[in-house]
This record gives C-alpha cells, sequence and structure tokens, in this order.
C-alpha cells in the first residue's frame, strides 16, 4: 500500500513539474522594468477611432520615446456617427501650442472621419472656409509644423447609394472610364454610355461629384503646402484598382504637384489610407534624429514583387517603394549593409512551395544578426498562405524580428510594419544608456505581439469563427451588429476563442526563445517573454477589426 501511495506521490509531482516545463516554463534573469524617457511632444488627429488609425500610432509612440496628444474619443466618430467637426478644430487650436509638431487628418477635421468623408458633400466655399481655418491655425503657431493627410475617394460606391444594380453598374463605369481615358477607345465610350442608360441619374451624379469635389479640395491642400502652412502633405489612395476613376484624379493631383516643382518630401500620392498617420510618426521621427533608414527588400518567390493584390492599383514593389521614400530610406543592395531587411511574402496557391524556404531565409537573417519585419500577406487572406504559422512550427525566434505585419490590403501591411521598424531603427541610433535599449525592446516587443495576435490569430482564423457563432444565431449583417443583442455575445465568443490560441502561442517554443540583444557599454543581454497577457474588444459594432492589447512579461539575464 505504502510503495502504491508512493508510486501516486511521484506521478503527481513529475506530472506537476511536466506542466510548469512545458506550458509554464521558468526563465533565468529578472523580470524587466525599464521605461523610455519621452523626449518629444505630437498633437494628433487621427483619421477616425478605429485602432489601425489611433491606437497604432500611440504604442509606436512608446518605441519612438515621443509623447502623443491626441484628439478625445468622444470627439471623434463611432463607427456611421461623423466625429463633432467644430470641436475637434477648437481642440487642436487649443493644444497646438505645447507640441513640437502636429499629424492631422483632413477628413477627421473637415467631414468628421474616413467613412463620413465618403459620403458628405462640401460646398467651394466651405473647403474655402476650412483652408482659412488652417491658415489662421498656422499663423497662431507659426513654429509647430503641420503634418496632413487627406484620402481620395476609393472606387467603391457610398454606402448611401445602396441599390445593387447602379453599384454593379457604377464600378463598370469607373473602370470603363479609367480605360477610356487613357488609351480613348471608342468601344470603351460606348459601353459607358451603355451602363449611364441603366444607372439611376442621381446616382451616376453624386458618385461623380464625390470627386470633382475632393479634387477642388485636394488641390487647395496643395496650394496650403506651396504657401507654407502645412509642413507636409500625404494624399492616400483608398482601396484601388487597375483602373477607376480614382487613377483619373491621381493623375491630375500628379501632373499639378510636378507643375508646382513640389519635392515629394513637401507633397506626395501614396496608396494606402489606415497607416498613414503612422508612416508620418516614422518620418518626422527618422528626421528629428537625422536617421535615413537603409532597408533591404526580400521576396517569398520572385514574381512577387510585380504582383497586384486585391484593392490595390499597384504593383508591390512599387507600394513598398514608395512608403520607403516617404520615410526618407533608401534601398540598399545587400541585407548585411541594411539597418533591416523588409521581408515581403504574399502567399497563394502558386507559391505556397515557397513556404518552407522563405522560413529557412528569414531564419538565417535573425540568426545572423541581421533584423527583419516581415509583411505576412495572403491573396486570399487564408492563414494556410501565410509564413507565422510555420516559423512558429519550425520554433523561429519570432520575438526577435523587427515588425510584424499582415492586415487588411497591402499597402495597410507594408506602411505598418515599415514605419515600426523605422522607427525603432530611429530609436536604437540614440539610445545611450542600457535602460534605454532594454526599455525600445520592451516596447518593440508589445507592439510586435500586438500584430501576432490581431493580424494572424485573429484575421485569419477567428473572425470567421465569430461570424459563423454570430450567424448560427440569427445575426445577419456582421458588419452592423445589434448592441443589445449581438456584441457580448460576439465579445465573448472573441474572448474565449483569442484565449485559447494566446494559451497555446505563449506556449510555444517560438515565442519563449530568448533574444538577444547588444547593449551600449558593448556586453550583451538576453530577453525572453516569459508570459503574455492581452485584453481585447469590438471597437465598432462589426467584427472587422478589433481593439488589442498585449502585455508582454519579460525577463532579462
Amino acid at each position: 500500500m505504502k510503495k502504491r501511495l508512493l508510486y501516486l506521490l511521484i506521478v503527481m509531482v513529475s506530472l506537476i513539474l511536466s506542466y510548469h516545463a512545458f506550458l509554464h516554463p521558468s526563465y533565468g534573469g529578472i523580470p524587466l522594468s525599464a521605461s523610455l524617457e519621452k523626449t518629444g511632444r505630437i498633437t494628433f488627429v487621427p483619421l477616425d477611432g478605429r485602432p489601425p488609425c489611433r491606437q497604432f500610432v500611440l504604442d509606436a509612440a512608446d518605441i519612438a520615446g515621443t509623447k502623443i496628444d491626441v484628439l478625445p474619443y468622444e470627439l471623434q466618430d463611432y463607427y456611421t456617427m461623423p466625429g463633432e467637426k467644430e470641436k475637434a478644430r477648437e481642440w487642436l487650436q487649443e493644444n497646438l501650442a505645447k507640441s513640437d509638431a502636429a499629424i492631422i487628418s483632413i477628413d477627421q477635421l473637415l467631414y468628421g472621419g474616413l467613412l463620413a468623408a465618403r459620403e458628405a458633400a462640401r460646398s467651394p466655399a466651405e473647403i474655402e472656409a476650412f483652408t482659412a481655418y488652417l491658415r489662421k491655425l498656422h499663423a497662431a503657431h507659426p513654429q509647430v509644423p503641420l503634418y496632413a493627410f487627406s484620402i481620395l475617394p476609393r472606387m467603391i460606391p457610398p454606402a448611401s447609394i445602396d441599390d445593387y444594380y447602379d453599384n454593379k453598374y457604377l464600378l463598370a463605369y469607373s473602370r470603363l472610364a479609367d480605360r477610356y481615358a487613357l488609351s480613348g477607345d471608342p468601344a470603351d465610350a460606348a459601353k459607358m454610355q451603355e451602363l449611364e442608360a441603366k444607372i439611376r441619374p442621381e446616382s451616376l451624379a453624386q458618385y461623380l461629384a464625390l470627386f470633382e469635389q475632393n479634387e477642388r479640395l485636394m488641390r487647395a491642400l496643395i496650394e496650403l503646402v506651396k504657401e507654407g502652412t502645412l509642413e507636409r502633405l500625404l494624399i492616400g489612395q483608398d482601396d484601388g484598382e487597375t483602373y477607376s476613376i480614382p487613377n483619373i484624379e491621381k493623375r491630375r493631383l500628379q501632373t499639378l504637384l510636378a507643375e508646382e516643382q513640389l519635392p515629394a518630401e513637401k507633397a506626395v500620392i501614396v496608396h494606402g489610407a489606415d497607416e498613414l498617420a503612422l508612416t508620418l510618426l516614422a518620418a518626422i521621427s527618422a528626421k528629428t534624429s537625422s536617421h535615413h533608414p537603409q532597408i533591404f527588400l526580400d521576396w517569398n518567390d520572385d514574381d512577387t514583387a510585380e504582383e497586384i493584390l486585391p484593392f490595390m492599383a499597384v504593383s508591390l514593389r512599387e507600394t513598398a517603394m514608395e512608403k520607403v521614400a516617404v520615410v526618407g530610406g533608401e534601398c540598399t543592395a545587400s541585407a548585411a549593409s541594411a539597418d533591416f531587411v523588409l521581408f515581403i511574402s504574399a502567399g497563394s496557391e502558386e507559391n505556397l512551395s515557397s513556404r518552407r524556404k522563405s522560413a529557412e531565409r528569414i531564419e538565417k537573417y535573425l540568426a545572423a544578426g541581421i533584423p527583419v519585419a516581415l509583411v505576412d500577406l495572403s491573396r486570399h487572406f487564408a492563414a494556410e498562405e501565410t509564413l507565422l504559422p510555420l516559423l512558429i512550427e519550425r520554433g523561429a525566434p519570432i520575438e526577435g524580428l523587427r515588425a510584424y505585419a499582415g492586415w487588411n490590403t497591402a499597402s495597410n501591411s507594408v506602411g505598418t510594419a515599415l514605419a515600426h521598424a523605422v522607427l525603432f531603427s530611429a530609436a536604437h541610433e540614440k539610445a545611450a544608456t542600457r535602460n534605454d535599449v532594454l526599455a525600445l525592446h520592451a516596447a518593440n516587443l508589445k507592439l510586435l505581439n500586438n500584430r501576432f495576435l490581431e493580424d494572424y490569430f485573429y484575421l485569419k482564423d477567428v473572425i470567421t469563427l465569430v461570424n459563423t457563432g454570430l450567424k448560427k444565431n440569427g445575426t445577419k449583417n456582421v458588419y452592423d451588429l445589434d448592441l443589445e443583442r449581438d456584441y457580448l455575445a460576439a465579445t465573448a465568443m472573441l474572448r474565449k476563442a483569442m484565449d485559447d490560441r494566446l494559451q497555446t502561442f505563449k506556449s510555444a517554443k517560438a515565442c519563449r526563445r530568448p533574444i538577444h540583444v547588444r547593449l551600449p557599454d558593448g556586453e550583451s543581454a538576453e530577453l525572453s517573454v516569459y508570459d503574455l497577457q492581452a485584453d481585447m474588444s469590438f471597437p465598432w459594432p462589426r467584427t472587422f477589426e478589433i481593439y488589442l492589447e498585449t502585455t508582454p512579461f519579460i525577463a532579462v539575464q
């Protein structure tokens, strides 16, 4: 009997030790407690209240060591409810004096957010009044540079045009209009006339008026750059295609910029929208620290660079090159001479066989001490086409990545990963003490794990589970949830599914592997994520994106 009890006791102790060894491993070293001193201050008006437009910038500012004064959330838009434009302008005017610079969304200040900008009409008089406000703002605070960004109307008709056939024919009309503008083919003109007869006149007039009004606004903003009111202007093209009416407006504005001889560092048209504030933060940080990012571009496949992914008007190469130029960077001929490698993977059924070689190449970069910012795209937005699950399976040191992004469009992801890595590089150059370096890495690990959990675990997996669960419960539209019935159920499903995946992820070898950190005194340290917690919810009544903030617990030795 005693032998049996002793045997059971040994088994129980072994099981407990195994549980802690494999699921809750212990680490050498001590918990890291370090924080960066914030030396700069920026006033920030986001494009809208979604996390990519607001929270990403606040988290990235911790890496940059920059204090951000952000427009109060209650003044911003909430889904289809526009923000309080007048109060937002007053807030900006009152807070600008204490800042070193301002990053401002024209769409938030003029329309009340991106969704409102897709619907609202602004008369020439309203645009003139708004530009007068910006002139007054600059005159009152001439020492504070205004970095502005504004978004071209997208090809997709506004939500207020809700007739199925109007939407279908307007999209076809938009493609034909751009093709005809480029080629003058009479056949395209004839097809456009056929479509005009099928589209309700008021829908066509509303659709075309959006581009006309927006072009008037963009020309006024370019004039503000020319006269010095705006320090810099980014004009973003959102959700584009190879042929569409937005391309016509884009070419006209490019012609104007050339005629005015405005350099790209003053005004430029780029592809994307949600990531532009983060891009400007990286550009400001690099400029302030006199950092000129050196970047090596690498691809998962020989054909990837020339691919045009969904919702994009240009190739991945052109997207990457324009983002590099905006942050003041240069592309190098080798990885060894770069600050980091921007590795862009665009997975598809055709190149699945390249995943293993791509993972091996990333591992070799990291083993050689070459930082990697990974853009993990999928043509079909499918988990099996991405690299992260393979890297986790291989036990690669993913916590040593400089940045990671794989959300929404190619421009969103490329811009996010690039800006994140540039912010780190600029901050690392001026990190003078052990505390500075360790705090920088801690801030980076937070943003990095945010992106792992949202861009891969949620957007490639859990979102489908949540949407399916909601539809089984009778929800017809996951893009407009009933706050009383659907929201609590969706949040419960989100947290349960994400917590299950978090428990597995933080126990994986890839997450636990220590990363090597060089310190200013010539010594080195190893950092390990020994635990990872996350808070999450839906910021808007839809499942398209989530608010997610991780708390990595880090040991240093």
